[in-house]
This record gives C-alpha cells, structure tokens and sequence, in this order.
C-alpha cells in the first residue's frame, strides 16, 4: 500500500497541514482524523501543503468537501498551496478553484488569513 502522512505546524495562529505521500481511498482516514483533531481542538484557519503530495484520488478530494462546511461555519477556512501541476490539474478539473483559494506557496495562503482578520477589524 502506499505510504501517507500528515504532519502540522503552527504559524501564528494558521495551522499548517504538510500532506505527503498518496492521498486516496485506503489513505483518506489519515486527513479525516488530522481535519477531527483540529477541529476538536477549535482550529479552523488551516492551510494544506501540497508540496510532498504525489497523488490524489477522487475520495480524498471527499475529504476537503466533508469539512469545509463546519470550518466555514466556524469562521474559518481550508485554503491550499504548493500544488504540483499534476495535482492542481485534478483540482481544477472538478471546479475545486471556485470552492477553494489555491497559491502557489504555502506563506501566501497564511497571510492572507492575516489580511482577512485585518479587514474585519
């Protein structure tokens, strides 16, 4: 089976999602229990890294869908960065961009956390 890991890191206030690995249907549990955790934890400005991440399948896209709403509803977000172009081409092609804010680097995508809290100020 191939190999699928998670790690996270906290970037004042933004936690960061490293994905690595293939994301698909006997992986996805992995991302499901990392989205619960911060979630219990109260954490809903999220950033993933796609960096490291090989593959992605149809049911680990499921994943993002089935956490975006109660994030959202937090006042939070999922915004992703660091795409390789294989894998922003099975993004786009199912209209992800429309759903989601995608960067190309990872500090982008937690600035503008930053950004928004200063215009709700």
């Amino acid at each position: 089976m191939a190999e699928f890991s998670t790690s996270i890191k906290d970037a004042g206030g933004v936690n960061v999602v490293y994905l690595k690995g293939y994301l698909d249907a006997h992986t996805a549990p992995v991302l499901e229990n990392t989205f619960s955790n911060l979630i219990e934890k109260s954490k809903y400005s999220i950033v993933v890294n796609f960096k490291d991440l090989s593959y992605i399948s149809s049911a680990g896209l499921g994943v993002f869908m089935a956490f975006i709403e109660k994030i959202r509803d937090n006042s939070g977000d999922i915004k992703l960065s660091s795409m390789s172009d294989k894998v922003f081409n099975i993004f786009d092609l199912l209209g992800f961009p429309l759903l989601y804010e995608i960067y190309k680097s990872e500090e982008e995508a937690v600035n503008k956390f930053s950004e928004t809290k200063k215009l709700e100020n």
